[in-house]
């Protein structure tokens, strides 16, 4: 279940709530029980290596694939 994080306008507490993502615009109160909060924007985290990333092109390189580029 995603994860989203807000912000009080009242006591400046940042915290998450999970819920469903049919919920994500729904307000969620602080959990001072202030109900003046803001949905933060997440960022997301995206793990790997080079390796893992898409295929080499084939048939000669360059920034077109080969032969066309001057």
């Amino acid at each position: 279940m995603p994860r989203y994080d807000y912000r009080c306008r009242t006591c400046g507490d940042t915290f998450e709530v999970s819920r469903p993502m049919a919920q994500s615009s729904d307000p969620a109160s602080c959990p001072s029980g202030h109900e003046d909060t803001v949905k933060l924007l997440s960022t997301v985290a995206v793990g790997g290596t080079a390796s893992a990333g898409a295929p080499a092109p084939q048939g000669g390189g360059g920034c077109c694939g080969g032969g066309c580029c001057g």
